[in-house]
């Protein structure tokens, strides 16, 4: 494609562009398939249909992820650095779509498995204050936030090894300190925008598409005022193709994955949800080095009862291990799994990044899946107050970056 067909691509503002892709890595995918079909025989087998369906929708959250290059981390980047707006945009796109389903599941009862829906409704206090700040911080020190560091790890990043395996003890840490944070230090109680103000669903569903509007709104404003650089497009084909090899444009990806998180809603009882996982393998493997975490007020009730079961039983697992998967299986049909060395700067900014999201994600109750996606479609107050807090991490983090060797978008640059 010339330059100039490229130019007049990113002046209509699109995340992809047709362009040759490279060859399908068969040996990969053969892997990729295999693998999923085995541990699906396997999930069902340990946990039963459910669990298994489940996991199908981890590999397509991972898929999605995956072909749009979906980001939370490089959304909130680009906007605080050059004022960008593409991925915000799209993530108030995937935030209405899914709040509508949202509010129908929630008020209606609505179940494929009889398990009555809940959203992600958390306190509002300084843990959560405290935890999506370090979490904004950590998420650009990363290179990737929960979903980012699952998928990237599975689309070859091998950066993401380090993040996630930091992301495990920071997620542990704060298991362990969380009783602290949430009964020793100010908190409001979880507060819903539909339950607790008297709105209902409907009303609070109507609340949410204006402020979503008015947020899309800005996002334009921003853009006309500032004309930032456009985000580089992502290469793709023409025809129903793309939807296999070709990247997927992000307002559809977005819509993608509110229909996805929804489908999880109605399966598991609960919203799409990432970290909480992570302490439970963290604590797992503690357990096996003989330390009591069962001793631990995290791990009261039903989350001390996952630490004697096999993961494949923990939903949340099952979705994670799905997203990898899916991830992996979607970067063989684009041939574009390609493992690299991991520079110095790169392994230190990911491990305090991974250890700085872990701990930030269990003092906010979820990270930017859990907490800001499913909160905010689950009309939850500490969602809105998430977003705000991780920006604002995001901003800071932006000066820490380059003592790692990491680049921020600069706004001179064509694309970012």
């Amino acid at each position: 494609m010339s330059d100039t067909a490229l130019k007049e691509t990113w002046n209509q503002k699109s995340t992809t562009v047709l362009s040759d892709l490279n060859p399908i890595q068969k040996p990969h995918l053969i892997i990729g398939l295999a693998a999923a079909i085995i541990l699906f025989i396997s999930i069902v087998a340990a946990a039963g249909w459910t669990q298994g369906i489940i996991f199908v929708i981890g590999l397509a959250l991972g898929v999605t992820l995956l072909h749009a290059r979906f980001g939370f981390t490089s959304a909130f980047r680009r906007l605080m650095s050059v004022g960008n707006v593409q991925g915000l945009q799209a993530h108030m796109v995937m935030l209405a779509v899914a709040s509508t389903l949202f509010a129908i599941i929630l008020a209606t009862g609505f179940s494929f498995t009889g398990v009555k829906p809940a959203g992600y409704v958390s306190p509002v206090g300084v843990s959560v204050l405290f935890g999506a700040f370090l979490f904004g911080i950590g998420m650009q020190l990363g290179n990737g936030c929960a979903s980012g560091t699952l998928y990237s790890l599975g689309g070859g990043s091998s950066s993401m090894i380090l993040t996630l395996i930091a992301f495990v003890a920071g997620s542990v840490l704060g298991a362990y300190n969380l009783p602290f944070w949430t009964q020793e230090m100010p908190s409001l109680p979880a507060i819903s925008l539909a339950t607790s103000t008297g709105l209902g669903y409907f009303g609070a569903w109507v609340l949410q598409m204006v402020v979503f509007a008015l947020i899309y709104w800005i996002c334009v404003a921003i853009a006309r005022k500032k004309n930032p650089p456009m985000m580089k497009p992502l290469p793709t084909i023409p025809g129903w193709k793309k939807v296999f090899r070709g990247s997927w444009p992000l307002m559809a990806a977005g819509i993608v994955l509110a229909l996805l998180n929804a489908l999880t809603l109605t399966v598991r009882g609960n919203p799409w949800g990432i970290t909480s996982a992570f302490a439970l393998w963290g604590a797992k493997a503690l357990m096996g080095m003989g330390v009591d975490v069962q001793s631990w007020g995290y791990f009261a009730g039903e989350k001390g009862a996952a630490l004697h079961q096999t993961v494949l039983a923990d939903s949340t697992s099952v979705l994670n291990i799905g997203v990898i998967l899916g991830a992996f299986i979607s970067a063989s049909l684009q041939g574009t799994f390609k493992p690299g060395k991991i520079k110095a700067g790169v392994a230190g900014a990911s491990i305090i990044g991974g250890i700085l999201m872990g701990y930030g994600a269990r003092l906010a109750f979820g990270c930017n899946i859990g907490a800001y996606f499913g909160g905010i479609a689950s009309f939850s107050l500490h969602g809105w107050v998430w977003m705000v807090m991780a920006m604002l991490g995001t901003f800071f983090a932006l000066f820490l970056r380059p003592l790692f060797g990491l680049k921020n978008p600069k706004p001179n640059d064509s694309i970012c």
